[in-house]
């Protein structure tokens, strides 16, 4: 039994936001050897597709909305009500300053770049980040999020490594949509990570493969529509997937030296993703931290930006070291910004700010080392260069090979875009 468990969290909406699925061998769910059929047959050309690298992305989700002000868009100059109690520092870029509690990105910010004029959504959801449309609208159209569009593209028909794994669990924002179940994420919680140790009994394993087998027979004896014809192939993928361990010795970060282990004390979610990348994943998604920071923002970022400025200036780091930094995107950013002004359900609080947010954005070929966009004096508005979370999603999809103007048929047959606003940022391409 294979149990896809995502992490349960709450915000001040007092929602909670945890799916579970449950893939049974003999039960109503789709067997792992299913999930492989159903991707293989999936994965044929899309409409309009175009040949495409195996670029791959990592996406680090800050739930909760990450103050911009406080981290990538300070404002010095602005009244102490709303600058608040952070200060600037240079970067090794001239002209571009960031907070004093990320000096790791600070000192390797030609690397990196910010937009800092982007408007969003103003509820709780990665599903604007994700998938480039919001929740409310997602529980409908049912849009695919970035790692479930790489799985459909990149199909991996042939291979023992997911396409898309999602570290932090399932959501709205990370469902396949209208692409189906075959493009869900593998989600390696618990059971998950339990189901892909290789059973020492061989005798036992081999049991299984023929009651699988077996059941399969008795399955299509009964399937009206064909649906299961080939099956035995991809229950023996399923097998060997397992068999080969190459998923789970890319989660098993104790096979690092202990010097890269300590560098990610902490924040080994970074490393993981590093190392799921290395072994062939096309999208790794994972969550940091909580920053939903009605009360008590400045002394909770204090003791969070620290260890997020090290997961993210290790992760980088590291992918330049290995030739990596063209052949990966990496995103960083939340649902919304925080209130410009200080002062929300406490004295050092910021509320919900969907009207001007920042995103950090690094790797994938693009062009590193500059800012794109900027808000008011007071971080209330963007200024100029207003863009939307879609468009941050059409620059990865673009720096990744794929051409976001592309269809899909959803569940009706209807040709669907993988986004609405496909207009990439053109200072990043």
């Amino acid at each position: 039994m294979l149990d896809l468990i995502g992490m349960k969290q709450r915000f001040c909406d007092g929602m909670p936001r945890r799916n579970f699925l449950k893939i049974g061998a003999f039960g109503a769910g789709l067997a792992l050897a299913d999930m492989l059929r159903l991707k293989a047959q999936a994965s044929g050309p899309a409409a309009g597709a175009r040949p495409t690298t195996n670029k791959s992305a990592i996406m680090i989700y800050l739930p909760g909305g990450p103050s911009h002000m406080d981290m990538y868009d300070l404002k010095p100059d602005a009244p102490m009500e709303f600058r608040g109690e952070f200060r600037p520092i240079n970067t090794n870029v001239t002209g571009v300053q960031i907070c004093e509690h990320m000096p790791r990105q600070a000192r390797m910010f030609d690397k990196l770049a910010v937009i800092r004029s982007i408007v969003s959504v103003g509820e709780h959801s990665d599903s604007e980040c994700m998938t480039g449309y919001s929740e409310n609208v997602n529980r409908t159209a049912s849009h695919p999020s970035l790692g479930s569009v790489v799985s459909r593209i990149r199909g991996n028909a042939q291979s023992d490594i997911p396409s898309f794994v999602s570290l932090r669990g399932m959501s709205v924002g990370c469902e396949p949509g209208f692409l189906g179940v075959p493009h869900r994420a593998f989600t390696p919680d618990g059971p998950s990570l339990s189901n892909l140790r290789p059973n020492p009994n061989t005798q036992q394993t081999t049991d299984r493969r023929s009651l699988l087998a077996q059941f399969d027979t008795v399955r299509r004896d009964i399937d009206a529509r064909g649906t299961m014809v080939g099956l035995d192939t991809f229950a023996e993928r399923a097998f060997d997937m397992i068999a080969s361990g190459a998923t789970r010795q890319a989660l098993d970060v104790s096979r690092e030296d202990q010097r890269t282990r300590d560098r990610y004390r902490g924040v080994e979610q970074f490393l993981t993703a590093r190392r799921l990348i290395e072994a062939g994943v096309g999208c790794v998604t994972l969550s940091y931290g909580g920053w939903d920071t009605h009360s008590n923002n400045f002394n909770h970022l204090r003791g969070q930006l620290p260890d997020l400025d090290r997961g993210i200036a290790n992760l980088i780091q590291d992918l330049h070291d290995r030739g990596m930094q063209d052949d990966v995107v990496t995103v960083c950013w939340g649902e919304f910004g925080r209130t410009p002004r200080v002062g929300d359900s406490t004295p050092d609080g910021r509320g919900h700010w969907p009207n001007v947010m920042s995103a950090l954005i690094a790797g994938g070929g693009l062009k590193m080392g500059q800012t794109i966009g900027s808000s008011n004096a007071r971080g209330e508005l963007p200024r100029d260069r207003r863009c939307t979370p879609s468009q941050v999603l059409s620059t990865v999809y673009r720096a990744m090979g794929i051409d976001p103007v592309q269809t899909f048929p959803n569940q009706n047959g209807r040709p669907m875009y993988i986004l609405d606003d496909r207009e990439p940022i053109a200072e990043l391409v």
